[in-house]
C-alpha cells in the first residue's frame, strides 16, 4: 500500500535498496593487500599456501584469525538512545 505520491511497493524497494548499499558497503570494506606472509604474525606456524593464494596479504593462520574474532569487542557506555535513566545519572 502506498501513501501520498509514492507509488505502490515503494517502501519495499526502499527495503530493499537500503540493504543493496549495506551490503555494498561490506563488500567495498579493505582487505588485506600486498605480499602474503609464509608464517603466522602472532604465533610462527606457517600459514597454508593455499590460504595465501584465496586471502592475498594476509598476515594470520586461521587459528589466530578466530581467536581475534572471538575476542568480546569493549563498547563505550554510550546510551544513544537518550533515556530517563542514562539523564537521571
Amino acid at each position: 500500500m502506498a501513501g501520498g505520491w509514492a507509488k505502490d511497493g515503494a517502501v519495499s524497494e526502499q527495503i530493499e535498496a537500503s540493504i543493496g548499499d549495506e551490503l555494498a558497503r561490506l563488500k567495498a570494506r579493505r582487505r588485506p593487500v600486498g605480499e602474503s606472509f609464509t608464517h603466522c604474525a602472532e604465533c610462527e606456524e606457517p600459514i597454508p599456501e593455499a590460504r595465501r593464494k584465496a586471502v592475498p596479504g594476509v598476515k594470520l593462520c586461521v587459528d589466530c584469525v578466530t581467536e581475534r574474532d572471538a575476542r568480546v569487542q569493549q563498547r563505550g557506555g554510550i546510551n544513544r538512545r537518550a533515556s530517563k535513566d542514562s539523564q537521571l545519572k
